[in-house]
């Protein structure tokens, strides 16, 4: 009977594997200033994305093309190899944040609706809902905080507490999106990601990479 487990076990991670859908860091993405006197500086590198954030903050955004709107979870790898110091993510104008990655939520006949609408606009739904995964702050990983811009549109996820090195993340969408709203995430219609240093005017050396939808 070890040989039918065995040959199971390993089409069902065939399977995974293959339902896994890389998103790249290329030229999709589009950066949305804060200010005009600073940005962040993104470096779209195919799997890798840098950002290097000097007393400063801007979002690299990107939508997801419909065949991604049902993915239920994501996974990616982080290091941080200069960043802020801890702060508290609830608080407006005192949040900063060493990387921040958004996953955008639209309800199915809005998302059709919204197509090819920018950022701001998709942030600014009333519609929308958003889990913003942070590795930054000073909170428990896991602490589901609201969001100091959002409002009742956003719920920041803790995932490190502020600090370097680097990680492995694996989220599940559609339970933490029970969690912080309640009901069903409806389309998955974009991502963002940030870095945050203007408020405590420090530097931050981030990436992201490997960065995948299921």
């Amino acid at each position: 009977m070890r040989r039918p487990a065995l040959a199971i076990a390993a089409a069902l991670a065939l399977s995974s594997a293959a339902a896994a859908a890389p998103v790249a860091f290329d030229g999709s993405w589009k950066t949305q200033r804060f200010s005009l006197f600073s940005s962040n500086d993104y470096g779209f590198g195919g799997d890798t994305l840098t950002v290097r954030s000097e007393g400063s903050v801007s979002l690299a955004y990107r939508p997801l093309p419909e065949t991604l709107w049902t993915s239920q979870s994501a996974s990616w790898a982080w290091a941080v190899d200069q960043g802020v110091p801890a702060t508290d993510l609830r608080r407006k104008g005192g949040d900063d944040r060493n990387l921040a990655l958004y996953f955008v939520f639209l309800p199915a006949a809005e998302a059709e609706r919204m197509k090819g609408s920018n950022v701001r606009k998709l942030l600014g739904n009333d519609s929308a809902r958003v889990l913003v995964y942070v590795w930054g702050g000073d909170h428990r990983r896991g602490a589901v905080l609201p969001s100091p811009y959002l409002g009742a549109r956003g719920k920041t996820v803790v995932l490190r507490p502020s600090g370097t090195g680097s990680a492995r993340e694996r989220v599940d969408l559609a339970g933490d999106y029970a969690r912080a709203f309640g009901g069903d995430p409806g389309a998955l219609v974009g991502l963002a990601v940030s870095g945050d240093s203007d408020d405590t005017d420090s530097r931050i050396d981030a990436r992201i990479s490997g960065l995948q939808l299921n």
